[in-house]
């Protein structure tokens, strides 16, 4: 065997070794500082000022009821979804008619940093006569809606926590 050969397999050895070294560097990052969470709600809510059109300049009240379809909107309906208890308590996601994601995800509408959620946790969505409804995707742990384990999708009532792991959720007006 040449040295040229030698020097390139020994070369080629140590550009393997190191990057095993940054992969596991990396991943004991991630572990012990976890994922970092953003508040996407107070986003999307500094943004719309800016876009142009006919929905951003609609009334709050019109923008609903044209998200749910054209149809009216129920009296005393819920308007937000507030987190009350976990590391992002206080976070708010208005509630305009689409289908909000809860888990580990990143592309989730709320991003748990819990141990205890699944990565595709459970999922909140409007039906046609304008009740949110609360479905479990086949998670680990379950989602509790008011102590009880949620097997099938489930209306959820005004006020009524929703608690995944650490984190409690509640629609509210």
């Amino acid at each position: 065997m040449s040295e040229l050969t030698l020097t390139v397999m020994r070369l080629g050895f140590l550009a393997v070794l190191w990057l095993f070294v940054i992969v596991a560097v990396q991943v004991i990052r991630s572990d012990l500082f976890g994922t970092r969470v953003t508040q996407r709600g107070s986003r999307r809510q500094e943004a719309r000022p800016q876009q142009a059109g006919r929905q951003a300049a609609a009334p709050p009240q019109q923008r609903g009821q044209q998200n749910t379809g054209g149809g009216r909107q129920r009296r005393g309906a819920p308007t937000k979804l507030v987190v009350s208890e976990g590391t992002l308590t206080g976070t708010t996601v208005a509630l305009q008619g689409q289908t909000i994601t809860l888990g580990r995800a990143h592309d989730s509408t709320i991003v748990l940093d819990d141990d205890y959620a699944s990565s595709r946790h459970a999922r909140i969505y409007p039906d046609r006569d304008g009740q949110w409804i609360v479905e479990d995707l086949g998670s680990t742990n379950g989602t509790y809606l008011d102590r009880a384990r949620l097997t099938t999708a489930t209306p959820i009532p005004l006020g009524a926590p929703i608690r995944i792991g650490k984190t409690v959720i509640e629609l509210r007006k």
